[in-house]
């Protein structure tokens, strides 16, 4: 069996490096006691780092949850309409090139003819 041995580097020109990861327990360095931002949250207990509250708005009328659904339920008849226009329309090119490859090929029962069912 081969044992596989490190290629040792004859010029040190930064081609390969280790680089060190920081492990994921660790305190991101912006919230660190050293930090300006450590401070100021320190200085200002009220201001906590991840509050969205501040972007939330106060609404003027509640929602109407039954517009909502129905614009929810036109949005997903459209996109089914739109579904089933492209499906067709896929399913209709590769009939014609079907019957373009027919016609090119120089046959002459290229089209389909449809029959009755008694």
């Amino acid at each position: 069996m081969k044992t596989e041995r490190p290629i040792p580097s004859e010029a040190s020109d930064g081609e390969h490096r280790v680089l060190q990861f920081r492990p994921r327990n660790m305190v991101h360095p912006s919230l660190r006691q050293g930090h300006p931002a450590f401070q100021a949250i320190q200085e200002d207990p009220q201001t906590e780092p991840n509050d969205l509250s501040r972007y939330e708005q106060a609404r003027d009328q509640p929602d109407d949850f039954r517009h909502r659904m129905l614009a929810n339920i036109a949005a997903f008849a459209f996109t089914v309409a739109l579904t089933a226009v492209g499906i067709w329309l896929a399913m209709s090119i590769a009939d014609l090139r079907k019957t373009q490859d027919c016609v090119l090929m120089g046959r002459r029962d290229c089209v389909r003819i449809s029959t009755p069912n008694f």
